[in-house]
């Protein structure tokens, strides 16, 4: 585990992340995929954003705080999710994911009141 001041030098608010610092991070994404860990992770077969079951040949690896955002490849960063929940998340911080999804549920919401009224 890295100390807070090992992480601290890794990312500037400022700044987006330095490619090479990034490609690392990948890497160590990559060896995780083989990890026992991992495995069990997927194993669960439950999407962590929408919550839905799936095979866990269908889940993918998705960090929470995107690696262009700053986030790492440590395991609290790191969470098994369905392939149209990691594609939708994109590269959302975990408020603005939140934000998209409850714009999503106030979009449907209304569409379906409007499409009441409009029956009657």
């Amino acid at each position: 585990m890295r100390s807070e001041q090992e992480k601290s030098e890794d990312f500037d608010p400022f700044f987006a992340p330095d490619p090479g610092w990034i490609e690392r991070e990948k890497k160590k994404a990559r060896k995780l995929r083989d990890s026992p860990w991992w495995k069990k992770k997927k194993a669960a077969g439950k999407c962590h954003y929408c919550g839905q079951a799936f095979k866990p040949a269908e889940l993918t690896m998705d960090h929470i705080i995107p690696l262009s955002r700053g986030g790492s490849s440590e395991k609290s960063n790191i969470v098994a999710c369905c392939k149209d929940c990691n594609s939708r998340k994109k590269y959302y911080l975990p408020h603005e994911w939140q934000e998209y999804l409850d714009n999503l549920q106030k979009s449907a919401a209304a569409t379906s009141h409007n499409m009441d009224n409009s029956e009657t």
